[in-house]
């Protein structure tokens, strides 16, 4: 007996680089947390008003550096519906609509599809301006990845309410670990994070 499935693949693209001068930090895929993203879009197919992408959320806890200089990388959590990064430090509102956007027409998300494709993508663009986050070194020059602004890690968070005491309450929908990069007063960083949904085509099921 066939079953009427419609088999369903996520994928995750992140990009940081300077605006500036086109210097690319970062360039890979990311791990997506299929039971929360899965959440996200029940809520968000049902209209209940959740499970919208909301903050990009920046971390330090990621990785470590040992003395001669070895990287290691902690596995992205993917797993329970209360995962989180490792040390958030930073985040802001990617959701342009939200009254909590600060500057909407640089920290965004834009939809893509080509007509005839089994895919259409998420594209969210965040701007770290030279300003922020309040409390960084001056340079791009520091010799300690423990700074709270030597990002090794970032996830997507989505919006899922408040709480009684009037919190928004989110939930990690992606992460993605990589090797340490400074924010600091004297550069901008701009990153570009794409979400794929793509439907599987050709699939038999009995």
């Amino acid at each position: 007996m066939l079953n009427n499935l419609l088999p369903i693949s996520i994928r995750g693209f992140l990009k940081i680089h300077d605006p500036n001068n086109g210097e690319v930090f970062v360039d890979k895929d990311n791990a997506i947390h299929y039971e929360n993203i899965s959440i996200g879009i029940a809520n968000s197919l049902s209209n209940r008003g959740t499970g919208t992408i909301y903050k990009m959320a920046f971390g330090n806890g990621g990785s470590s550096i040992d003395q001669t200089g070895i990287i290691t990388y902690l596995p992205p959590n993917t797993v329970g519906t209360n995962a989180s990064l490792y040390n958030q430090t930073y985040d802001k509102v990617v959701d342009d609509t939200n009254i909590l956007n600060t500057n909407p027409s640089r920290n965004k998300m834009t939809i893509s599809h080509l007509s005839g494709k089994v895919y259409t993508d998420i594209v969210i663009q965040c701007l770290l301006d030279y300003g922020e986050p309040s409390g960084q070194m001056a340079f791009d020059n520091s010799t300690s990845v423990n700074s709270p602004y030597v990002f090794d890690e970032l996830g997507i968070l989505g919006y899922y309410g408040t709480d009684n005491s009037g919190n928004i309450l989110t939930q990690l929908m992606t992460h993605v670990i990589f090797h340490p990069v400074q924010k600091a007063l004297n550069r901008q960083i701009q990153i570009d994070y794409t979400i794929r949904i793509q439907t599987l085509t050709n699939l038999v099921t009995v």
